[in-house]
């Protein structure tokens, strides 16, 4: 899979760190149960298709970036900076 960083250009996902999916998660109230903190920390979703993730140009420039892609094709759609994807 190739990865378009915005700063580097395309590159092999091999620079890149797969962070996980580029959304918040509920994070449970301090005096939650095991059970909630359990699954907060362990639990994801694992979807086949589109999704947007969080990748870390680790071998590069060290950027933060926003990937579109399909995880049963591994076609990548875009790319972006988070700091730009997060206004």
């Amino acid at each position: 899979m190739r990865i378009t960083c915005p700063i580097c250009g395309e590159r092999d996902r091999r620079e890149f760190y797969y962070q996980g999916a580029a959304v918040a998660l509920d994070r449970p109230a301090p005096d939650a149960g095991p059970q909630a903190w359990d699954d907060y920390v362990h639990l994801r979703d694992n979807p086949a298709g589109r999704t947007c993730d969080l990748w870390f140009h680790e071998m590069g420039c060290g950027a933060w970036i926003v990937v579109e892609r399909d995880t049963v094709t591994h076609e990548v759609y875009s790319t972006e900076l988070a700091e730009k994807a997060a206004r």
